[in-house]
């Protein structure tokens, strides 16, 4: 009998072993899908055109053959990866996994990536299929590559794309570069991560999991207990609550699983919250600092209705929309409560021929280009789009992220503004004839990475 007490015992500590593996790869599990459903700019679809262009985005040949694969990832990294991925990832660029089987022939390849706009003018069907259907954006030429380093970059390709099971086939379906990129073809559809039915079933199931090792270690700590001391032939001691407590977290904290457990949780935290970290770098939404003087877009654009363009005389005419001078303030405080406190500090600052020094709320990195009337006065952005509901902040804060993800999102989904405007009637006309759907940003160059890093 007390054999099989003890049996049971090790069996059921065995277990609760294995259901705390279970649990600890169903916790990484989620933090892993949650880490890959924040990415806003991933995109599932492999149909999206070149772009910034590397020699990968025409690369459409068949077969690596005989190339330096080694040599051509070194090429491939510092000449395609910018826009290209080896797999069917669209990064700006569509996934070249595949793309070896779809190109005429290998002489035609090496005269596409060393210069695809004579292989264009020269009148080639193929060519001008591929250019037309990608937007008519320009891939960038390599002449300097020989057809040796073409060869490498195409067997790195096939060697870094070919699946780890031997299966073939399912690459037609790629699409070869030639320009924009994938909301130009598919209206910017991206990825949302796993669906929120995945989501709650995981974490429907690392609750049960965790749950059933909760009872599973009460019950083997309460028959080892039981069992233990039968076991050596000793009478069980009385021990105080407190002897009770100290056993079982000494027990708790020399159980290898328990540790391990431990250990693992808190290493997924802290890489979760590192990526976290180093992803927020530079990005400062919710910023709002104090201003030197109070100033209230809630008072005036949103209870007075003042226009923004009134005193951000800029956002029509350049790259800043401006900050206002303390002659506009004057235009209206002139007259208008001149014996605020807030308002003397503009009298001041007037007075003694000295700027007011605000503080800027809204940051793009130097590397970023950006012009307020391309987005405002040609586009007909509206100023809350990127700058959140200001007609009801009391404070200014940066509402949006910012980021080139952000961004890019925005020119997959945005419409262009072509209603009584001449400039676009014949892209409107020719986009028509190739595709259902309207015009986007993406599809006249907006996901061109020299449109805004240059």
């Amino acid at each position: 009998m007390l054999n099989n007490s003890i049996n049971i015992v090790h069996k059921m500590s065995r277990l609760s072993k294995l259901y705390g593996v279970v649990a600890l790869w169903l916790a990484i599990g989620f933090s892993a899908g949650q880490l890959h459903a924040q990415d806003p700019a991933s995109s599932t679809d492999g149909s999206n055109s070149g772009g910034g262009g590397g020699p990968a985005a025409a690369t459409p040949a068949g077969g690596g053959g005989g190339g330096d694969a080694e040599k051509g990832k070194t090429l491939f990294n510092n000449n395609c990866a910018q826009c290209h991925a080896v797999t069917e990832e669209t990064v700006v660029g569509p996934g070249l996994k595949g793309i070896q089987q779809r190109a005429p022939g290998k002489e035609w390849l090496y005269k596409w990536i060393k210069n695809s706009s004579a292989v264009i003018a020269s009148g080639d069907a193929y060519a001008n299929q591929v250019f037309n259907k990608f937007g008519q954006i320009q891939m960038t030429s390599f002449p300097s590559l020989s057809n040796e380093d073409i060869d490498g970059i195409l067997a790195y390709v096939e060697q870094a794309s070919a699946p780890p099971t031997a299966t073939v086939g399912g690459a037609g379906q790629a699409q070869e570069t030639g320009g924009g990129g994938s909301a130009a073809q598919n209206g910017g559809n991206a990825a949302s991560g796993p669906s929120e039915l995945f989501t709650v079933v995981l974490v429907a199931l690392l609750v049960v999991m965790v749950l059933v090792l909760a009872v599973l270690l009460a019950i083997v700590t309460i028959l080892s207990k039981a069992v233990a001391p039968t076991a050596e032939g000793e009478a069980v001691p009385a021990t105080s609550l407190n002897q009770r407590i100290r056993m079982g977290m000494s027990n708790a904290f020399h159980n290898s699983t328990l540790r391990s457990i431990v250990i693992w949780l808190f290493l997924l935290v802290a890489v979760k919250e590192t990526l976290d970290g180093a992803y927020s770098i530079g990005i400062q939404q919710g910023y709002a600092p104090k201003q030197p003087i109070a100033y209230s877009h809630k008072l005036h654009a949103g209870q007075y209705k003042i226009d923004c363009n009134y005193c951000h005389t800029g956002v029509n005419k350049g790259k800043s929309a401006t900050i206002p001078a303390a002659n506009i303030c004057m235009n209206c405080h002139g007259v208008i409560k001149k014996e605020s406190p807030e308002i003397q500090k503009i009298y001041a600052a007037i007075e003694q021929n000295r700027p007011i020094e605000w503080i800027r709320v809204h940051n793009l990195p130097d590397l970023a280009y950006f012009n307020h009337a391309q987005h405002v006065n040609v586009g007909n952005v509206q100023c809350q789009t990127c700058h959140g509901e200001i007609e009801k902040m009391e404070v200014v804060e940066q509402r949006s992220s910012l980021t080139m993800g952000w961004c890019i999102d925005c020119h997959r989904k945005t419409e262009v503004n072509a209603k009584d405007n001449a400039y676009y009637d014949k892209l409107v006309a020719l986009h028509q004839k190739q595709s259902k759907e309207p015009l986007k940003v993406a599809n006249i160059g907006g996901l061109e990475c020299s449109k805004c890093h240059y």
